[in-house]
């Protein structure tokens, strides 16, 4: 009977001596993150940006546009691997892909990106694929994980499979600045954000995070795009309007209705249409 009562005693004080062990290692309440930044990439050394205030771009279209993501300056949790990477922007350039002003996109590895010389990194990278415009895409993520009340039952082996006593909170921010290469302007912006809340087992808590943590990019960049679609109208809108940026067509191609210019041209080409029809029907 007293060996029975031993066995117990000392099989309580394991199990709770594991559940703690677990507990140190997830804690009662955790932050974590990964981001990366525009403005330290594009001034790492601190540098002020420059007055684009007398800076008129001009868009000789079609253009050639680069997607990349600014590269990531540590944190707390693993970043986004690149083959991840090129996924979430191969779906941006799916979504833009085919429009008359646009004669080609590409996705750049950040890899391209890693030696953080600023505008010096981005001119390299535009000379080697031809670039005209690049959209540097950078990110905050941030990772909340914290116990409620039911974590309690943790100091069992039972609960620590069962019961969903952990709270996972993570938000996503992304954000995509389109710049005009040869001026280094920057043209507009278009946000993405995204937020998950969820519970887990304490078991199952770093895999539920992990996958919230990808669900949280896929939204956040599926926002963004949809935001950029909205952001490229009101930015022709804007160009028409206060002449900030010019619009060319490049020699050799056939207009489009991309730009300022594009759309003047099929204003043209509609009253040319018209004229021609009533001279036609006055001859008859």
């Amino acid at each position: 009977m007293r060996t029975r009562i031993v066995v117990m005693v000392f099989a309580a004080v394991l199990l709770g001596a594991c559940t703690a062990a677990w507990q140190n290692v997830t804690g009662d309440k955790q932050r974590q993150g990964v981001s990366s930044s525009l403005v330290d990439f594009l001034y790492p050394k601190g540098e002020v940006p420059p007055d684009q205030g007398k800076v008129v771009p001009n868009l000789a279209l079609p253009v050639k546009v680069g997607l990349a993501f600014v590269p990531s300056h540590g944190g707390t949790t693993a970043g986004l691997s690149e083959a991840r990477k090129n996924e979430l922007l191969g779906r941006v350039r799916a979504a833009f892909a085919g429009r008359d002003f646009i004669r080609d996109i590409a996705v750049i590895p950040d890899t391209y990106l890693r030696s953080r010389g600023g505008f010096q990194t981005v001119d390299q990278v535009a000379r080697l694929y031809g670039l005209d415009v690049i959209v540097l895409v950078s990110y905050d993520q941030v990772v909340h994980t914290e116990d409620t009340r039911a974590s309690w039952t943790y100091w069992t082996i039972v609960g620590a499979f069962l019961v969903k006593g952990s709270k996972n909170d993570v938000q996503t921010f992304v954000d995509s600045a389109i710049f005009d290469v040869k001026t280094r302007a920057l043209l507009f912006r278009a946000p993405g954000i995204d937020r998950i809340e969820s519970t887990s087992t304490l078991i199952n808590s770093p895999e539920e995070t992990r996958k919230a943590r990808e669900r949280g990019f896929d939204s956040a960049m599926a926002d963004m795009t949809q935001n950029l679609g909205k952001e490229l109208e009101s930015f022709r809108e804007r160009i028409k309007a206060d002449k900030s940026v010019t619009v060319t067509q490049q020699a050799g191609t056939p207009r489009t209705g991309g730009g300022a210019a594009g759309f003047e041209f099929l204003g043209l080409l509609a009253a040319g249409l018209w004229a021609a029809r009533s001279l036609r029907t006055r001859r008859r």
